[in-house]
């Protein structure tokens, strides 16, 4: 496979991902505003923080007023990582690759970019959560489609890997949402509206059913809310499922088995899932919450990077610069053309 082709997938899957959780972001925010107390003041500084570009917010926005993040995270053009950016960079990618996706997943991806792009002229702020719910709709219908055509080969593998690599980091992100929203004191940690923040954030990332089934106390604690979506082993958006899904398909690009590894980035994405494996959420609260999902973060950042170096970039050509710990993973190096190894056997 073209190294161009297989870059194309990985970012393709990547960005409809990105723009499911971006839309995710924001229901965190608004969920909590609905449930908070009259006379609390909302906070949208939080989500700008946690989408590691606050410096490009401040530039263009300045103060962050709901109508001012909504609009940064939405329907802005100049920001890669908008809804809207995120949809059209899939298009294109998808576009470049229509010889080797199905046409069911071209029109999926056509259809939802036509969606966001007419929402992005006529939405009103009252029709916003609607339109979040169908941004999320759209990604899981192209997931659905694409599981469904495409058949299980080093494309459909690059794919997979994209989209679980991106979503253990948004999860990682949503997590962080709670801890830069601030009770009005330090007296109402533990309270009702403490654990209305937390059951928002469970809703916010369609895991308030499978964390009520799967707690044994059936309470919501910030223990246990931050277990479940670091370290669930089979919940489908927690940290450690989406490394292990990850892992999994990078072994099948390579060839090399699971439990071994022959080049770096095998050892970097093996290294940091099993880490997961034996971490406990007591270790994590000792450590601090924030403190380890940034460390978590720029892990990710590192493998991201090791793919793009195994995989896209052509010798001697070099990543133009290393990512800051917080920012998230850009698509680089998409016109490069180099064949790499096939797998050995599927």
């Amino acid at each position: 496979m073209l190294s161009r082709v297989a870059n194309s997938i990985y970012w393709l899957n990547r960005y409809i991902e990105r723009a499911e959780n971006v839309a995710r972001f924001l229901e965190v925010n608004i969920n909590l505003m609905l449930d908070i107390p009259t006379g609390i003041e909302q906070q949208w500084q939080p989500l700008v923080t946690t989408t590691g570009d606050r410096a490009f917010f401040e530039q263009h926005y300045g103060e962050a007023t709901a109508e001012n993040v909504i609009q940064f995270l939405t329907f802005d053009q100049q920001y890669p990582n908008s809804i809207f950016s995120c949809w059209q960079m899939a298009r294109e990618n998808a576009r470049s690759v229509r010889e080797i996706i199905s046409s069911e997943m071209w029109s999926e991806v056509n259809a939802a970019h036509q969606m966001v792009s007419k929402a992005s002229k006529d939405l009103s702020i009252s029709d916003l959560s609607d339109f979040l719910e169908q941004v999320k709709q759209a990604s899981h219908s192209f997931v659905g489609t694409t599981d469904a055509t495409l058949s299980r080969n080093e494309a459909w593998h690059f794919g997979r890997m994209g989209r679980f690599l991106e979503r253990a980091d948004k999860t990682s992100r949503i997590l962080d949402v709670k801890y830069y929203v601030l009770l009005p004191s330090a007296t109402d940690v533990g309270t009702l509206l403490d654990e209305l923040g937390w059951m928002a954030l469970l809703k916010s990332a369609s895991a308030y059913e499978m964390y009520r089934q799967s707690s044994q106390q059936h309470r919501i604690t910030p223990a246990g809310v931050s277990g479940f979506l670091i370290l669930d082993p089979e919940f489908p958006r927690s940290v450690q499922f989406c490394l292990w899904q990850a892992e999994q398909s990078l072994h099948r690009i390579t060839g090399t088995p699971l439990g071994s590894w022959h080049i770096p980035i095998e050892r970097s994405l093996g290294r940091l899932r099993s880490e997961m494996e034996y971490l406990m959420i007591d270790e994590i609260i000792d450590r601090g919450i924030h403190e380890f999902l940034d460390q978590l973060q720029q892990s990710m950042n590192e493998v991201n990077n090791g793919i793009y170096e195994t995989f896209f970039a052509l010798p001697p050509l070099e990543t133009t610069a290393a990512p800051q710990s917080q920012s998230q993973s850009q698509g680089q190096g998409q016109n490069q053309s180099q064949t790499f190894a096939t797998p050995q056997s599927y």
